[in-house]
């Protein structure tokens, strides 16, 4: 299948498969998995080796996510349940434990609590816009990437003084608490104003405290989506942010697994049924990167 060149190319293949299957049905929608339209595949009565991840999770019939509940377009909690284009990632890589995602269990990770979630056993994997990085793989193992996006600017419509990152020096901008845009904002020269949610730095913009909000270009286009008129985007990407998904660190079967069930996705067209049916609103579609973890 053929890669995008835009700066989401990334490097090395997938690792081998760790499991064997039987036949597979499509899961029925409905329950904790929430979400509108169909849901991915499930595969039918999997079998893995003995005292994996894998193992344990498809005979619990069950599985513990971590996912944001306030991003538009990638993780958002709405009337029918969680939905977004992560939900989505989460609901495939489910499927092929066998999980459908009516047996799913969604819980709230925002950018600070995401690498204690894994490291206590809350969560069994973080699928929330989470970029992979050399400070977060010290404590989490991450699969992937299965999405590349990059840092830019969310200022107030009227706004025509903001338009690079380099106008943010010596201001005001809001971010997340334990977010890279965050420390990439400080290294810029920015004044971060920190908060626990991208949603909660809305008011402050409106209210003039901040001049913008700075997170992932995919973050921000959702919140401008919601909030039609109020905002744009400002400027280029200034970063390169690799999602990935993040998993108790040292399991390297539960990551070759997580890695085979997203590249399969890229070329049997899960991914892209994902994309279309969330961010793919709002956002253009892009093949999936190579993976490299």
């Amino acid at each position: 299948m053929k890669r995008s060149k835009v700066s989401l190319v990334a490097l090395a293949a997938a690792s081998a498969l760790l499991f064997t299957a039987c036949s597979s049905t499509d899961g029925g929608a409905g329950g904790s998995g929430g979400g509108s339209g169909d849901n991915p595949t499930v595969v039918e009565n999997p079998t893995f080796e003995a005292g994996t991840t894998m193992e344990k999770l498809a005979k619990a019939g069950k599985i513990t996510v971590g996912v944001k509940f306030d991003q538009p377009l990638f993780g958002e909690k709405g009337l029918n349940g969680e939905e977004g284009f992560d939900v989505e990632i989460a609901k495939i890589i489910a499927g092929q434990l066998g999980i459908p995602a009516d047996k799913i269990e969604w819980k709230e990770a925002v950018s600070a609590n995401r690498e204690p979630f894994i490291e206590n056993g809350e969560v069994d994997m973080v699928v929330a816009t989470y970029t992979i990085n050399d400070k977060r793989k010290e404590v989490i193992d991450f699969a992937g990437p299965y999405y590349i996006a990059g840092q830019s600017l969310l200022v107030k419509a009227d706004n025509n003084d903001i338009k690079s990152e380099k106008d943010t020096v010596g201001k005001p901008v809001c971010s997340v608490t334990g977010s890279t845009p965050a420390e990439n904002l400080a290294k810029l020269g920015a004044d971060p104003v920190l908060t626990d949610t991208y949603s909660n730095c809305l008011e402050p913009l409106r209210s003039g405290k901040v001049v913008a909000v700075s997170t992932d270009n995919v973050i921000l286009a959702g919140l401008a989506e919601k909030n039609e008129g109020e905002f744009k985007l400002a400027g280029d990407l200034f970063t390169q942010e690799p999602y990935g998904i993040g998993l108790k660190k040292g399991d390297t079967a539960f990551k070759d697994f997580i890695n085979k069930s997203l590249e399969e996705s890229y070329s049997d067209g899960a991914y892209k049924k994902a994309w279309e049916k969330t961010a793919g609103k709002i956002l253009p579609f892009v093949d999936g990167p190579k993976i490299t973890e």
